[in-house]
């Protein structure tokens, strides 16, 4: 097993690192890594592939199991995800336990079983994600808050509340990004769009935010959740919701749904450059934004989803 670790997430310090090392080598042969800077996560896997490694553990947050799962997104071998994040929300959609000890622990107990589960990859602009990914108020946001880890591992999810209100105050009550969503022969105008590739967009804490339903990380499709050009200060209220992860869930939030989608293309209506963010990470500013869909494309070790009735 390969371990990457990046030292600088929120939840991670050295006494839990070395704990948790200590407990996967009573069962596994364990070689760790280290992360000093963005993309080391993405090249360590990739070697971990070339080398015949058999499995990789992150232990970070959902930026570092990002570039991981880019990595090894089609090799077929598995990832499983240690909680080390402010949210982790892949490990919870994948039903894995959010707290460290329980998850070290449920990592041990996979090594007698060794469920294997396929899940689906979203795609856009080039890059990966696993769950989310978004193009406006909140993509403004998640920049802001990358910009001072230090108050992001402090506030944690009200670290959002605080940039969101900043950022719609500063910005997006004056001049909100003009996006045109192209999808069914048909254009839309919004101010934000948001991508859920699985069960639910983020969590606040334990609690479950979902914007779209009928979506899953098997599915082989993803949805859309869109906050239309408007009333201001609904439209407002609205995607300040979702950046603080107080919306509702299902079609109740004040967002158009579309969906279940294998592609989405978004255009700037204005030439003026969309932000966006990927996994709750920022991915800069683009014209044009383009999702697609790569279903099975990620292998996990993980128990298979439990199906609602």
């Amino acid at each position: 097993m390969l371990v990457v670790v990046n030292p600088y997430a929120t939840s991670v310090n050295r006494k839990m690192r070395d704990l948790v090392l200590a407990a996967l080598a009573s069962r596994y042969s364990v070689e760790v890594a280290d992360t000093t800077a963005p993309g080391d996560a993405r090249e360590l896997a990739a070697a971990a592939v070339a080398d015949g490694s058999e499995v990789v553990a992150t232990l970070g947050g959902d930026g570092t199991l990002n570039e991981v799962a880019t990595a090894l997104a089609g090799s077929g071998m598995p990832l499983y995800p240690l909680p080390g994040g402010s949210q982790n929300v892949f490990a919870k959609l994948l039903g894995l336990p959010s707290e460290i000890v329980d998850s070290t622990a449920r990592l041990l107990d996979l090594a007698e079983r060794w469920p294997l589960r396929r899940v689906d990859l979203g795609r856009v602009n080039g890059r990966v994600f696993t769950f989310a990914a978004g193009v406006g108020l909140d993509a403004s946001v998640v920049a802001k808050v990358d910009a001072n880890p230090g108050r992001k591992a402090r506030l944690k999810q009200w670290s959002y509340v605080e940039q969101g209100i900043s950022v719609f105050l500063r910005s997006y009550a004056l001049r909100k990004p003009r996006i045109l969503v192209e999808c069914g022969g048909a254009e839309v105008a919004a101010t934000t769009v948001l991508v859920q590739n699985g069960e639910n967009f983020t969590f606040a804490g334990t609690r479950p935010v979902t914007l779209c339903a009928n979506v899953a990380l098997d599915s082989g499709s993803f949805a859309a959740a869109l906050v239309k050009s408007g009333a201001p200060l609904r439209a407002g209220v609205t995607a300040l919701r979702i950046v603080g992860a107080t919306a509702k869930s299902g079609g109740k939030n004040g967002t158009t749904q579309l969906g279940p989608l294998t592609a989405l293309a978004l255009r700037s209506a204005d030439e003026q450059p969309l932000p966006l963010q990927v996994d709750g990470d920022f991915a800069g500013e683009h014209l044009a934004v383009d999702f697609s869909i790569e279903p099975g494309a990620l292998t996990v070790l993980a128990p298979p989803a439990r199906r609602q009735e």
